[in-house]
């Protein structure tokens, strides 16, 4: 299926930034929103969107500094609370008083956990579907308590996350990340999906070195803040967990404690890679619909096996 039809628009998100939002399908169909990771834009999500458009209004848009919002120059003015003030302008504008169900995958998934874990759009998220992003404040907690404990094998998941994680370090340096996206990175990205992540991308992102270089920006305004002063959150609305089997960069045992935080959390497992929603689209779009219509239609037989 090609969805060919879709609506283009601008929102002013926090800090007059304005946020580059696409629309696909009938407007009274049940709200689905997507919010991309790094280093992607709202394309990343086509091929899911292709077979969710026919039955949903879907929403996705291009976080502040990618695809075609704008890209402030402050660090500070990527902090996880503007974003989440972001998502909210996005789904006032668009969708104002109504509830939807937010899906999300990486840095989109960090992002969202800030929203699904505070009271501003509570009672407006309907439910919350995430693939390879932990709240960063649930992984803060984690890590924590895994340095600290007495036994090996605890010290050894959370060594292990850290030698998976990094990139993140180098992020924080200053300008050589941007250096390495400018000069030969963001021409080489879809080559380094294939070769690395066994993917294509049907729908090329066009503003792929640009995402790289400043999308750096989100790592640098949160993780050593979240890492070393971790909050309690918890979340206000179900929750459906995609771990990613095969994730070159967020292991499984990183979920372990996440019934600490979620009451109602419902639990998948797929043998794929981190960019599943590439290579796995049609299984996540088909999960992606089961999981809405029982949480609309309010009979989780279908998903009951899946609670935690």
């Amino acid at each position: 299926m090609t969805t060919t039809h879709s609506t283009t628009s601008f929102v002013r998100g926090a800090n007059n930034v304005n946020l580059h939002v696409v629309t696909w399908g009938d407007p009274k169909n049940t709200p689905l929103v997507f919010v991309h990771g790094y280093p992607d834009s709202h394309v990343v999500w086509l091929p899911i969107i292709e077979q969710l458009a026919a039955r949903y209004f879907v929403v996705a848009y291009d976080v502040r500094g990618a695809g075609k919002s704008d890209i402030p120059a402050k660090i500070a003015d990527y902090r996880l609370d503007i974003l989440s003030l972001d998502l909210a302008a996005v789904v006032n504008s668009v969708i104002p008083d109504r509830r939807f169900h937010l899906v999300a995958h990486d840095w989109g998934s960090i992002q969202s956990w800030e929203s699904v874990t505070t009271d501003r759009l509570k009672g407006r998220i309907a439910s919350y579907t995430t693939l390879s992003g932990p709240s960063l404040d649930h992984a803060g907690h984690w890590m924590q308590r895994r340095l600290r404990h007495p036994s090996v094998d605890p010290k050894h998941n959370a060594i292990k996350q850290l030698f998976s994680s990094w990139y993140i370090m180098m992020f924080q340096l200053p300008v050589l990340p941007e250096f390495i996206w400018k000069n030969g990175l963001g021409k080489k990205w879809s080559k380094y999906l294939e070769v690395r992540e066994g993917v294509r991308e049907p729908h090329p992102n066009p503003t792929q070195t640009s995402d790289g270089q400043y999308g750096v920006r989100l790592y640098r305004a949160n993780f050593i803040s979240k890492m070393t002063m971790p909050q309690e959150r918890h979340a206000h609305c179900p929750v459906q967990l995609i771990v990613l089997k095969k994730d070159n960069y967020v292991n499984a045992f990183l979920f372990d404690d996440l019934t600490n935080w979620v009451k109602d959390l419902y639990r998948r497992e797929l043998d794929a890679g981190h960019w599943s929603i590439l290579s796995e689209s049609k299984q996540i779009a088909k999960w992606i619909d089961e999981w809405v219509t029982a949480q609309e239609s309010g009979d989780l037989t279908a998903i009951k096996q899946l609670k935690v």
